[in-house]
């Protein structure tokens, strides 16, 4: 009897949870608790609509087997990617290895190699090759506010170990043209390494087109970076892959990255079930284009410079001290993204649920109007 009540009340609760996880965004229940406020957090970029019902399912389904180690699903996973990139797979390198790829090459160009990146941007990669000797090199954006692959280019030398793109950019959510980007990964990867962080690409008009993983498959020297933490909304998962063309991929693995054995069983299956569901992706990316679609247009309508975004966030210059500008938002529960410097008038706004853009422009509109007045 015992039993059947423990099997029962586990089943009921699984039910639960299924029905509570697949409210859509507009059901969901805002929580409050001795009424404390919901904060908007909108600083991560994360994907802030509901899972599918058959990533939730997997995650449970999987539960029972947390006590083995993953090699062998991690291989299955592996098999999975190659197929979806269209590669072998041995050219799939497993896990958030940004960090882990900057030491090691940092390490191998000896003290004062050189990597090459774009301020303001995502440094993970460059700064975890400053750690062991290597010399970072920024390149300020161009007046797009987009990578500036000219100057780039004049800033390679013998000791240039990589560069390092982030495409679209973070934080600015440009995207680089198409054909002027895959023409320079190719001119330069003869003459160094390039490392290609496309994390946000799902969200572009042509992720097919302008994935860099192209240019792998015509024989460049690229590695091409994604995550789940985006797009797929497993950012509390921690789980992302790289592709490098064979031989590269062959020794990067020699010398201990992209090791099955330490992936997370919970992420591989969820991974997996988020791969296999290219519907809420196209789904989820069509919600956010038509909010940062509001977004640009309120930006115009109030006379804000703004970039042309293709990420799921937006980044605008209020004329504003940013510390100002996050006090007044913070004041109204809502957190953004850090400070970028030298924008220190922009702010980066992740793109949340369509109540809470609505409220923050309501803010957002406050804020400047007020300042405008006192002037």
């Amino acid at each position: 009897m015992k039993i059947i009540k423990k099997v029962t009340l586990k089943y009921a609760l699984l039910e639960l949870f299924l029905l509570i996880s697949n409210l859509t965004f507009s059901q969901q229940p805002v929580l409050s608790i001795n009424n404390i406020k919901r904060v908007i957090n909108l600083s991560l970029n994360e994907n802030p609509f509901p899972q599918s019902k058959e990533v939730n399912e997997s995650i449970l389904n999987e539960l029972p087997g947390i006590s083995r180690y993953a090699a062998e699903d991690g291989e299955n996973f592996l098999q999975q990617l190659a197929i979806h990139e269209g590669v072998s797979t041995v050219q799939i390198i497993p896990g958030e290895i940004l960090d882990l790829l900057g030491i090691y090459l940092g390490l191998k160009g000896g003290n004062g190699g050189e990597f090459i990146y774009s301020i303001p941007g995502y440094p993970a990669l460059v700064n975890a090759a400053a750690t062991v000797g290597g010399k970072i090199i920024s390149i300020p954006l161009n007046a797009k506010l987009e990578n500036d692959l000219e100057s780039i280019e004049t800033h390679i030398t013998a000791k240039t170990q990589a560069i390092f793109l982030v495409n679209p950019h973070n934080p600015s959510g440009t995207v680089i043209d198409k054909q002027l980007f895959h023409d320079f990964v190719k001119r330069i990867s003869k003459r160094t390494l390039v490392i290609v962080d496309e994390a946000y690409l799902e969200y572009t008009d042509d992720f097919a087109g302008r994935t860099a993983v192209n240019n792998i498959k015509e024989g460049d020297q690229v590695i091409v970076f994604r995550t789940f933490a985006k797009a797929y909304g497993l950012a509390g998962l921690s789980i992302g892959y790289a592709i490098a063309p064979t031989d590269l991929a062959h020794y990067l693995k020699a010398h201990g990255l992209g090791d099955t054995h330490a992936l997370n069983r919970l992420s591989i299956v969820a991974a997996e079930a988020a791969l296999k569901d290219q519907v809420s992706i196209h789904y989820v990316n069509k919600l956010v284009a038509e909010e940062r679609e509001k977004w640009n247009v309120f930006l115009d309508k109030s006379g804000i410079q703004h970039t042309a975004s293709s990420a799921n966030f937006v980044f605008f210059d209020t004329k504003i001290p940013y510390d100002e500008v996050r006090k007044k938002l913070e004041e109204t529960d809502i957190i953004i993204g850090r400070e970028f410097k030298p924008y220190n008038t922009w702010i980066r706004i992740s793109i949340g649920l369509p109540e809470d853009n609505a409220k923050v422009r309501s803010v957002i509109q406050e804020i400047v109007s007020n300042k405008n007045s006192d002037r």
